[in-house]
């Protein structure tokens, strides 16, 4: 149990004086960082939607296939030999 606590203790400590000196030697001013880690988080949300939109299209294919009894086709896999 002590060695646990000692390890959140250096952690914790880690932590703050990180990011005091983060604070400390940032060249950019709090709004203008706080204005692109938006900017960068609102990216990221909508990259996130639109991977999640075309993997639901994609699940929803491969529904439709099992449902009429098609094998569907795994995404990457080449079409079996004729």
């Amino acid at each position: 149990m002590r060695k646990v606590a000692s390890f959140l203790i250096g952690m914790f400590s880690g932590a703050l004086i990180a990011g005091v000196a983060v604070l400390l030697l940032t060249p950019a001013s709090g709004s203008e960082i706080r204005g692109r880690l938006s900017a960068r988080l609102d990216e990221l949300i909508e990259e996130g939607k639109r991977a999640a939109a075309a993997r639901r299209a994609e699940l929803q294919a491969q529904l439709e296939a099992f449902k009429r009894g098609v094998p569907a086709v795994e995404p990457g896999a080449s079409e079996p030999a004729a």
